[in-house]
């Protein structure tokens, strides 16, 4: 279904908006996010406390301005982590073909077909609960979805006339793959890495509920939502707040990345004429 600019208007100010407070976290937060405070604990929202506060007394507001950092900047780094690794397996196997091909293909089908929350939670589980694990965890489940993609359009343009013609003029392999092949399929790296940040952040989301992500007292929006489980019926703004927080990132990456689809994918655009 095509994205109507007024949902793609609002995607990105939401977007902007959660970007904008997490990069502006230590002018916009009104109290110290790590500083408990016993005597205020689980407050309602009031004017000296926005969101209210949790289970230590710490200021929600300030927590979810800089709870915003963690998801943001560890889906994209795994996303461009991703997008690094798939993209030169999927160049090389799709260029090159034959025995180079085959093995990349067989490599990326047996990661592929490893469940991939099941096998994020064993890596955090085995390499201990932490940023790295966590990290290395996403890009391991991800990057077979890029180099397949990545393959595909590439054994299809490198049978382009014009490929062969560059060929004849003696253009290297290196030239063809970086100034000829990769600016064609810019547009649809381009789509697939918006969604896989909105995977990612949801996937970071279900490891730190889970305590394998982000650890205390790091504040992270998944982690808030863990802690307030149990205070849910006397206090359900501790669940609340940063479970829409997560909703609204989510849903912003996503209409974004389906926008682009529509807008950059030429061959979505032929079928949606007809």
């Amino acid at each position: 279904m095509k994205k109507t600019k007024l949902q793609f208007y609002f995607a990105v100010s939401i977007l902007l908006l959660i970007i904008g407070a997490s990069i502006l976290a230590p002018l916009l937060a009104t109290h110290n996010p790590f500083e408990p405070a016993m005597s205020s604990r689980l407050q309602p929202p009031s004017w000296q406390h926005f969101f209210g506060t949790d289970a230590l007394g710490r200021d929600m507001f300030s927590r979810i301005i800089y709870g915003g950092r963690a998801s943001i900047l560890l889906s994209l780094s795994a996303a461009v982590l991703s997008l690094g690794v798939g993209l030169t397996v999927g160049l090389l196997g799709g260029f090159y073909g034959g025995k180079t091909d085959l093995f990349f293909t067989v490599l990326s089908n047996i990661f592929q077909g490893i469940p991939g929350s099941c096998f994020m939670v064993a890596i955090a589980g085995t390499f201990g609960a932490s940023i790295k694990s966590l990290v290395l965890a996403l890009v391991i489940t991800s990057w077979a979805g890029f180099s397949r993609i990545v393959r595909a359009e590439v054994l299809q343009l490198k049978e382009e006339p014009f490929i062969e013609g560059l060929r004849c003029l003696g253009c290297s392999d290196l030239r063809l793959l970086t100034r000829h092949i990769l600016p064609n399929i810019v547009n649809k790296l381009l789509v697939l890495f918006t969604i896989r940040v909105g995977r990612g952040i949801l996937a970071i989301a279900g490891l730190s509920f889970l305590g394998l992500g982000v650890q205390p007292p790091t504040p992270d929006w998944s982690v808030m939502v863990s802690d307030a489980i149990l205070y849910y019926r006397s206090s359900p703004h501790l669940i609340l707040i940063p479970g829409t927080c997560i909703f609204l990132l989510i849903y912003s990456i996503n209409n974004l990345g389906e926008y682009l689809r529509d807008q950059l994918d030429v061959k979505f655009s032929e079928v949606r004429k007809w």
